[in-house]
């Protein structure tokens, strides 16, 4: 027997040709769906198993799995997990050390015995500002930058150049001091010159795996570059743009000190993908570095933190750290600029020696200490580059709007 709304239901449904939905009466046996009577929904457990990977806190470089890598895919059965894993910075040698930290919390978190992770590296091409496109053969751009002289600058960044090689990614410096060139003669370059295939554009020099291009590379070494501001800028705009990079990931700049022309010219015409603040413990050197760090910050480049070198010297006989040029600036500075604290560096007369030579402490001595404090440093400069937000646009062909006729 039909009540009233059903029969109202079959009238409206029947003038626009659409059948009635048929609800089965209290009493029917009739199922509409077959988990129709049951309470409770039972949610992906591949999706949580995902969530908790990516929630992993990576102890390399602290930071969770979900900031630096990505999950590919994960199958789960009772007792068995298999997952795929993409990191996105440089750890060859480290990769053993970080697939057992995965198991082993995977295992500890859901009790599982067979864990299987397959765990990759790729370095991804990262944002720039955003009125310019990268520089052709180069993924990330990286600043290195100390705000002011004599701190160590050049040799950090050869040193952590030469670390994220030898982790497996493909690396170049870019030498940016107009006036005082130091990258030829730290890579045992001094005398070498680039060759140009087609007379517009130069090949990068190559030392210890790293490609190189520096003003020194293109003038004799007793040659003062007498340029003013313009001159020095579009050298730089020409050393870092008319140089054929091959596929780099990263391209280490090495900055002059200050926060003049230079500085100027690789905020507004250099695609920078982040920066790097070096500083030296004691407050005249912080206090320049701050104001460094505060640049980046106002033309909207990311500052990955800072590195304080000469934290402590290393006593060449007896092995004895003295904090001779005090401690607490770079503290100091990731406080109030709420930035991390990327790696400290010893002060040690070896590091001087193998620079000086042409092979740097990370290749002349790569299984030392203070070879491991560089290759700590760089694992976390790459891994706050993978941290910031990818470059898509490479994935996009040129947009051509053509006018009709």
């Amino acid at each position: 027997m039909h009540t009233a709304r059903q029969c109202w239901l079959s009238a409206v449904f029947g003038l626009y040709n659409v059948p009635p939905i048929c609800r089965p009466s209290p009493d029917s046996d009739t199922e509409i769906l077959p988990n129709a009577n049951v309470r409770s929904v039972t949610v992906s457990t591949d999706s949580d198993k995902a969530k908790f990977l990516n929630s992993i806190e990576i102890s390399l470089v602290g930071r969770p799995l979900g900031e630096i890598g990505q999950v590919r895919g994960v199958e789960t059965t009772e007792n068995r997990l298999k997952a795929a894993i993409e990191l996105g910075f440089p750890c060859n040698s480290a990769l053993d050390a970080v697939h057992d930290e995965i198991v082993a919390a995977v295992s500890e978190e859901f009790g599982v015995d067979d864990v299987e992770i397959a765990l990759s590296t790729r370095i991804r091409r990262h944002g720039v500002q955003r009125n310019l496109k990268p520089i052709p053969g180069v993924k990330n751009l990286i600043a290195v930058a100390s705000g002011k002289g004599g701190v160590g600058k050049s040799t950090v960044a050869v040193n952590v150049a030469l670390a994220l090689a030898a982790e497996g990614a493909s690396v170049g410096v870019l030498d940016a001091d107009i006036y005082g060139p130091s990258q030829p003669q730290m890579l045992g370059l001094v005398g070498k010159f680039p060759e140009s295939e087609d007379g517009k554009t130069m090949l990068p020099l190559r030392a210890h795996g790293l490609q190189m291009m520096s003003i020194g590379a293109l003038v004799d070494a007793d040659q003062p570059m007498v340029w003013r501001g313009p001159m020095v800028t579009s050298a730089l705009s020409q050393l870092a743009n008319q140089t054929n990079w091959d596929d780099l990931d990263y391209l280490i700049v090495d900055m002059p000190p200050g926060t003049g022309d230079i500085q100027l010219t690789l905020a507004q015409q250099i695609p920078v993908s982040g920066s790097v603040i070096i500083t030296t413990p004691q407050n005249i050197a912080t206090l320049d570095a701050r104001k460094g760090l505060a640049m980046f910050r106002k033309v909207q480049i990311p500052v990955f933190g800072v590195i304080e070198n000469m934290a402590t010297h290393v006593c060449s006989n007896c092995g004895h750290e003295d904090a001779i040029f005090g401690a607490g600036g770079a503290d100091k500075i990731v406080e109030d600029f709420d930035v991390r604290l990327l790696g400290r560096l010893p002060l040690d007369a070896r590091i001087r020696e193998q620079t000086d030579s042409g092979k740097p402490t990370v290749v002349a001595e790569p299984d030392s200490p203070i070879a491991a404090a560089y290759r700590q440093t760089a694992w976390n400069i790459a891994a706050a580059q993978a941290a910031e937000r990818v470059d898509h646009s490479a994935k996009f062909g040129n947009i051509v709007v053509e006018e009709s006729k």
